[in-house]
């Protein structure tokens, strides 16, 4: 069956204004320094602006409520999106806590302080992302970093409708974000049953051992997204993340390139999810340098991407493609040497034990299959996070 037969007979293909388009976005910049509002304009401008883009990139999703090394200020990306009037699919980090109280209380205050002009942009939440994968058996086999337990996400989700059931945000759609096979996972049910959606991360790139080749990651994604589909219940399914590296190393078959990048965003981008699925990818931009593998589209935040974004109706083969391809540096963003980390891009906050998972997914994104068992360890990236909130908070 066509993915495009799952989605309608899952009922998941939404009226034209929910087929939302955006990127994924973290609290800091690939120094480790925190994004400030101009920094979050500058990215969603650029994503509003990319030439050539199949529609109307105005949407951003979010990891944490709390701007990076402050203990519970909201995000200066709210005021950002206000100002750029860009859509906010909105994240609670909650791996490695037993609290959400600073999330919740940054998130009250920007309601407060900005008003229904914010709440109007808010599209959706997520309770968390990838937690259950790194609190599996596989996860921990590849050193993922702290997850949460199933209680843990639906005590948080919980508190969240309870602490907002009154307010502008009330019927805002919450969900949770993970692997396929995390949803696939039977343990994990509960959590599907307390949520308006799943957030599916699917990087066929990262599948080792599948025959993880350009050739084959349309099929790969298909067949993933296809399984999460399946357990869903007729809830919607939004792509989260997903991507193809434009640079760095081989991973098993996968090859990152350019023109595969391109053939990735044509292949499952135009053919299967813009303007079908609500779709996040990754990414706009590189903020993590302990990952050797680039993802950004494009360079400096340049409305001039890496390679041609449109959909033709016909797909054009790989050789056809690079023709005009333009190159995109291979250290782009890369500002420092951390040892290699699938980690990316939310920074850290002042509070030494939020420090580790507010930085994105501790090891999990750019993410692939957990069942692949192939991602790096986190546990370096994370350790520097805490290092760097201990500093912060004693000066």
């Amino acid at each position: 069956m066509r993915l495009a037969s799952i989605l309608a007979s899952a009922g998941l293909v939404a009226a034209g204004s929910n087929n939302y388009l955006g990127f994924n976005s973290g609290a800091t910049k690939a120094d480790y320094s925190a994004k400030f509002k101009a920094d979050f304009e500058a990215e969603f401008r650029t994503a509003q602006g990319l030439q050539g883009a199949p529609g109307k990139f105005n949407c951003v999703r979010l990891y944490t409520n709390i701007q990076a090394y402050s203990q519970n200020e909201p995000i200066q990306a709210f005021d950002a999106a206000v100002s750029t009037q860009t859509r906010v699919l909105l994240g609670i980090w909650t791996s490695g806590t037993s609290s959400i109280d600073k999330e919740l209380a940054a998130l009250q205050t920007a309601v407060k302080t900005l008003g229904k002009k914010f709440t109007d942009l808010v599209i959706g939440i997520s309770i968390g992302s990838e937690d259950l994968y790194r609190n599996s058996q596989t996860g921990d086999k590849n050193k993922a970093g702290v997850g949460a337990s199933v209680e843990t996400i639906v005590g948080f989700i919980n508190q969240f409708r309870r602490e907002f059931a009154n307010g502008p945000l009330a019927k805002v759609p919450v969900g949770h974000v993970d692997t396929w096979d995390a949803w696939t996972n039977a343990t994990n049910r509960p959590v599907i049953d307390k949520i308006d959606w799943l957030g599916v991360d699917e990087y066929p790139s990262y599948q080792s051992g599948e025959g993880n080749s350009i050739e084959n990651a349309a099929r790969l994604f298909e067949e993933a997204f296809r399984k999460t589909v399946g357990v869903a219940g007729g809830k919607p399914v939004w792509v989260t993340e997903t991507g193809w590296p434009l640079s760095g190393p081989d991973w098993d078959q996968a090859k990152a390139s350019v023109d595969n990048s391109q053939r990735f965003w044509r292949e499952v981008g135009c053919r299967k999810l813009f303007n079908k699925v609500p779709t996040f990818w990754y990414n706009l931009r590189d903020s993590n340098p302990a990952n050797k593998l680039k993802f950004a589209i494009t360079k400096d935040l340049s409305v001039k991407p890496a390679f041609d974004l449109s959909c033709p109706a016909k797909i054009t083969s790989a050789s056809e493609m690079s023709s005009d391809n333009r190159t995109i540096s291979a250290d782009t963003d890369s500002t420092s040497t951390v040892a290699a980390s699938k980690t990316s891009d939310v920074g850290p906050t002042a509070s030494a034990a939020s420090a580790a998972s507010h930085n994105d997914q501790t090891s999990a994104s750019p993410s692939s299959s957990g069942a692949t068992g192939q991602r790096i360890s986190g546990t370096v990236y994370a350790g520097l996070l805490v290092a760097v909130a201990a500093v912060m908070v004693l000066s």
